[in-house]
């Protein structure tokens, strides 16, 4: 009997009280009951996005939410700065190509963070660039960028930024209207502690006068006007994944009860503890700058990458994953979101060395797990 352990940077833990909640007899989604949920979980939404712009509530996954958002901030004449250091910020210039957005790649090498100084000299040398699509989290790399850096100049060249923060929102310090985020995204499966199928937009006034005036082309489904002038009622203009929704009041609250540095800190803390284990058991991070939401491990030789998460998976129920594109069987990734604290990345550690030093890797057994206890003693966790 195993019990399945989820540190895969999504879908993550949920709650044992999240899913009792989801579990539970359910009413109509046109009520005023549900009406009552949502505006509940408008405003906590708010609150751990460090924002007063209007949240977007949307079925769907986080790249439904992020098409909605370019299309909608993107109409005929305008032109997108897309930085690329991962496979998801790659998709979302695809969605640009799809719609036929004009758009610039700002490429970086995979493993390394965006660089304000270039975005603000892509911006200079380009006058036409009317917005930046960057990723706070990259997920596939787990990198994480100075989003705040890249805020300050977007709103100094008075050009709309766009915030894939998917691996970020609930994890990392993330302060959306001091940073000049104007369209922060996020997903469910995160940090926010549940199932996947819901998308989250927090949109500010300078993106709603782009989004308004845009008359000529957007998602059909994931219509930003739509949703908007459903969301003041505290409503949905389509089927809402309404479950879901009952189990995100439950999530916010916990988030909120803990305490939104407190989330941050303990993140923190766990992101930490990994880092000096891997060093402990001479294992290579991929990142150079690391996002405290998920790990990324260089996989060292002569492991095999899918021996090493099979026994990860089949041995401890512990699942990892792996690398995508070029990096596929290079590297495993470790996440720090959900429903986990110190303790459970403690055993996570234990079971990485363990099947490190199984599959022959050399290093002294028990370092990783020591180094990581002496990160959480000292940071008291």
């Amino acid at each position: 009997m195993k019990k399945i352990r989820l540190f895969t940077p999504g879908p993550c833990t949920v709650p044992e009280e999240a899913l009792l909640e989801m579990a539970r007899p359910f009413e109509h989604h046109r009520t005023a009951w549900f009406k009552e949920v949502i505006k509940d979980c408008t405003e906590k939404l708010q609150k751990i996005f460090l924002t007063t712009n209007e949240v977007l509530i949307i079925t769907g996954s986080g790249t439904a939410a992020m098409e909605g958002a370019i299309v909608g901030c993107h109409p005929a004449g305008s032109k997108a700065l897309v930085c690329e250091n991962g496979k998801f910020s790659e998709r979302w210039g695809l969605i640009c190509d799809q719609y036929g957005i004009a758009n610039m790649r700002c490429k970086v090498e995979w493993g390394k963070p965006i660089d304000p100084a270039v975005v603000a000299d892509h911006i200079a040398k380009d006058k036409s660039i009317t917005s930046v699509i960057v990723v706070h989290s990259e997920t596939s790399t787990a990198t994480a960028s100075d989003l705040e850096a890249i805020g300050k100049i977007c709103r100094q060249h008075n050009k709309l930024l766009l915030a894939d923060c998917i691996t970020s929102a609930g994890a990392l310090p993330l302060r959306t209207d001091d940073w000049g985020v104007d369209v922060l995204i996020t997903g469910s499966q995160k940090a926010l502690m549940l199932p996947p199928g819901l998308g989250f937009a927090a949109v500010s006034p300078r993106a709603w006068e782009v989004i308004e005036a845009n008359k000529a082309q957007h998602s059909f489904y994931v219509n930003y006007n739509k949703a908007r002038k459903s969301a003041k009622q505290s409503d949905t203009p389509y089927t809402p994944a309404h479950l879901l929704v009952r189990g995100l009041r439950v999530t916010l609250d916990l988030l909120l009860n803990e305490g939104l540095e407190n989330v941050w800190k303990r993140v923190a803390g766990m992101a930490a503890a990994t880092r000096a284990a891997a060093s402990a058991m001479n294992v290579q991070l991929f990142s150079q700058r690391p996002a405290d939401s998920v790990t990324a491990f260089n996989v060292p030789a002569p492991v095999v990458e899918k021996e090493l998460r099979k026994m990860l998976r089949e041995k401890f129920g512990i699942h990892f994953a792996g690398g995508q594109d070029a990096i596929e069987g290079k590297i495993v990734r470790m996440s720090h979101m959900g429903f986990i604290d110190s303790i459970d990345t403690l055993g996570a550690i234990a079971a990485f060395e363990h099947s490190l030093h199984k599959l022959g890797h050399n290093f002294t057994l028990g370092a990783g797990v020591a180094a990581a206890q002496k990160v959480f003693v000292e940071r008291g966790m």
